[in-house]
């Protein structure tokens, strides 16, 4: 080791003039269940998607695709349309249309609890 290196070592800390920041103690909400404020996100936008169904084909028969091409897709005419939420299923539904627009009806709404477990 150089004198320098050994002079380092043996120079004592300095006190870091700062002032330390103080914190409250946590504690646990007597009531047991965590406040929930949702207001906070309720603006927040979200992507909602609806899929008709979906076709696995090659890509030879992708390029011949041209206007009125029809492509078959897995999924029946009837069979209700997945709703999506940012990629997450969160619904089933079927087709209406509203003041000359296509709109969902929801027929089955995934739980609360089963959307977590999807999620991890």
């Amino acid at each position: 080791m150089s004198q320098t290196d050994t002079q380092d070592m043996e120079t004592p800390l300095m006190e870091d003039p700062t002032p330390r920041a103080s914190f409250d103690d946590l504690t646990a909400d007597p009531s047991g269940a965590p406040e929930l404020n949702l207001d906070v996100i309720l603006d927040v936008p979200v992507s909602l998607s609806l899929e008709v169904g979906r076709a696995k084909i090659p890509i030879r028969n992708l390029l011949q695709l041209n206007q009125g091409s029809v492509v078959e897709l897995e999924r029946g005419a009837g069979d209700p349309l997945d709703v999506y939420v940012n990629g997450t299923l969160i619904a089933q539904g079927e087709v209406v249309v509203v003041n000359d627009r296509f709109g969902v009806r929801l027929t089955d709404v995934v739980s609360p609890s089963e959307r977590i477990k999807r999620l991890r």
